[in-house]
């Protein structure tokens, strides 16, 4: 089904003119320079303590005497700023662009310029218009509707059930302005109950960089007002904004002081600390040369950034967005990025055993620790998506034969203030960044569009429907027992079961699960072969096994593997007998267990032979 499109820029107001915005703004400049452009002549005098000053020049009936320069040039700037061609708002290109046959225009506007064929004409509109405009759009006789802060207040514009036009919605917040509760209340113009289906919502910026600085700002009011009326920071924004589209917060704080000391050391291409402290008036040194310790805070940045010249601003905006976008990155990797509370999604959850593994000897009030089996549907990136990257370099694995599409990554600043340029490696179901010099030092090759797509599709075909795992989930009375848990990935899910059962709680990894039981003092859970296999190949466990034995995922020639450790020599036939591969590295014997499913019956072997006995959690 064919979608609406919705824009919304900023309010206009009753008080249009025939020209419109373009003619406003115009006439806004013009009348500026004709005020308020200097042309008054001053004289240099010296005061009484020899300090050479300027004052202004009067006639002898008090009037204030004109400098001529000055007021040819005011009358030749005025002149060339009126013979310039008027550009359109953005509401008028709306409207020129597509017609008033197909859009309906909401707002206060009581004139407006419309194009017939070839000719710009004004066009008088009356005060019932916008009744008559929001009809049309909801009885599917204009497909795109553009409303302002006058158009909305009072009206609705969402796929409402009852309506001709149940289309999705696409909603495009353009200009936003600085009011988050003006944002909302046009967010929920186009999203309300009784609909077919929710609006997809599109923040609209110009490739004017510091603009952002505007929807930043809704998205921190946005942030603050979900955490305030429910409990968490994705209500207030509807999921409309990213992690990286509010530059006020935590991470950006941290960007921008990287920011500084990138700049301080030279590192930011097209700007010197010199021309910085110039342009925007903010100073980063000390008199002895060195960086400050209260350096300039995130929001003077921005809002010096709004002054500067556009190529400027551009420069300087991007080395930022550069930083920020790699420490959120990073961030996520780790799971250290706090969102909130957040929605396990899946195409199944199902409990499969619940545990109690503590109860209030006050209120009997327990704390659960549930074992959850969950199914995704695997979404692979297809070949004709793989292409179509942005930037993308087609590669091929030299030892593997696998593909991956090569595309820019944000760099990363080290401890040290070092820049590590980064690339990101595109796999049909997985994305993986890492430094150039290591890249370098990998098996990846530059490859041939055919040898490229050969290997994708092979990859491709692979890949099943769908995915399974496991995963714990304690519930319940978590207050007394907070500390007891894992002090790392502290985010709170919440998830709604196939029988229809909703759960909120922290989710735990099998090590993790088990050190809290313990620390409790009741019987760990009971672990699977292909639990534990989940657990290793995850990263995030150790598991021991009889004899003294371990098997841990570690990083050997720049690819994840599963090394057994703790052997002993009498053990290596064995071993070997059970399939695990020997290789001698630094003159040193080392075993593996292979990936994949021949590596999964091994383990599989491996556990009866010797059997688990603890899983612990990695570091």
């Amino acid at each position: 089904m064919p979608r609406n499109h919705r824009a919304f820029p900023r309010k206009t107001g009753e008080s249009s003119r025939p020209l419109g915005i373009s003619g406003n703004v115009a006439e806004y400049v013009l009348s500026y320079l004709q005020h308020s452009f200097p042309t008054q002549l001053f004289e240099p005098f010296t005061d009484d303590e020899g300090n050479l000053s300027s004052r202004p020049v009067f006639d002898e009936n008090g009037n204030p005497v004109q400098c001529r320069e000055a007021v040819e040039r005011r009358d030749r700037m005025i002149e060339q700023l009126a013979a310039l061609d008027a550009v359109p708002g953005a509401l008028d290109q709306i409207v020129q662009r597509f017609g008033v046959e197909m859009v309906a225009e909401v707002t206060g506007r009581s004139r407006r310029i419309i194009r017939k064929g070839e000719r710009l004409c004004v066009e008088n509109r009356p005060a019932s218009a916008n009744l008559a405009e929001t009809q049309a759009f909801m009885d599917d006789e204009k497909r795109i509707l553009v409303f302002s802060d006058a158009g909305g207040t009072g009206r609705s514009y969402h796929a409402d059930i009852g309506a001709r036009n149940r289309r999705l919605r696409v909603h495009y917040l353009l200009e936003a302005g600085w009011k988050a509760d003006a944002a909302i209340q046009g967010l929920g113009r186009s999203n309300r109950t009784n609909q077919a289906q929710p609006p997809l919502f599109r923040p609209i910026a110009t490739d004017v960089k510091a603009e952002k600085r505007f929807l930043s700002t809704i998205a921190r009011r946005l942030d603050t007002l979900g955490a305030i009326t429910r409990g968490q920071r994705q209500t207030g924004g509807q999921g409309l904004f990213r992690a990286e589209d509010n530059l006020e917060g935590q991470q950006a704080r941290a960007a921008l002081r990287q920011f500084y000391m990138l700049l301080y050391r030279g590192g930011v291409e097209g700007c010197s600390l010199q021309e910085f402290e110039e342009t925007t008036g903010l100073s980063l040194t000390d008199r002895d040369g060195s960086l400050r310790e209260e350096l300039p805070p995130i929001t003077t940045f921005l809002n010096r950034l709004l002054a500067l010249p556009i190529a400027l601003q551009n420069t300087l905006f991007t080395a930022f967005e550069e930083l920020l976008n790699a420490r959120i990155e990073a961030a996520f990797a780790a799971g250290a990025y706090d969102v909130g509370l957040e929605t396990i999604d899946a195409e199944s959850l199902v409990i499969a055993e619940r545990r109690s593994v503590w109860r209030h000897p006050e209120t009997v009030a327990e704390t659960l620790l549930l074992k959850i089996s969950r199914k995704d549907r695997n979404k692979p990136l297809s070949l004709a998506e793989a292409l179509r990257l942005r930037d993308g370099k087609p590669m091929v694995n030299a030892r593997s034969g696998r593909a991956a599409v090569r595309t820019p990554a944000p760099s990363l600043m080290l401890d040290d203030g070092e820049i590590e340029r980064r690339a990101r490696l595109i796999r049909p179901m997985e994305r993986t960044s890492l430094s150039l010099d290591a890249l370098a030092q990998t098996e990846w090759e530059e490859a041939d569009p055919e040898s490229f797509a050969r290997a994708w599709e092979a990859e491709f075909a692979d890949i099943p429907e769908f995915t399974t795992s496991v995963f714990h989930l304690v519930t319940g009375l978590l207050l007394p027992i907070w500390r007891r848990l894992p002090e790392e990935n502290c985010r709170v899910y919440r998830l709604q079961t196939d029988d229809g059962e909703r759960v909120i709680g922290r989710v735990l990894s099998p090590a993790e699960a088990e050190a809290l039981c313990r620390n409790l003092g009741v019987d760990a859970p009971h672990m699977s072969a292909e639990d534990a296999w989940a657990a290793l190949n995850e990263g995030k466990a150790i598991l021991h096994l009889a004899d003294g034995l371990s098997l841990r995922r570690v990083r050997t020639m720049h690819e994840c593997r599963l090394e057994l450790i703790g052997f002993t020599s009498g053990m290596v036939d064995a071993l070997k007998a059970l399939g695990l591969i020997a290789e001698i590295i630094s003159w040193k014997l080392r075993l593996f267990v292979p990936t994949g499913e021949r590596g999964k019956a091994i383990f599989e072997n491996l556990v009866d032979r010797w059997p688990l006995t603890e899983i612990a959690q990695k570091g």
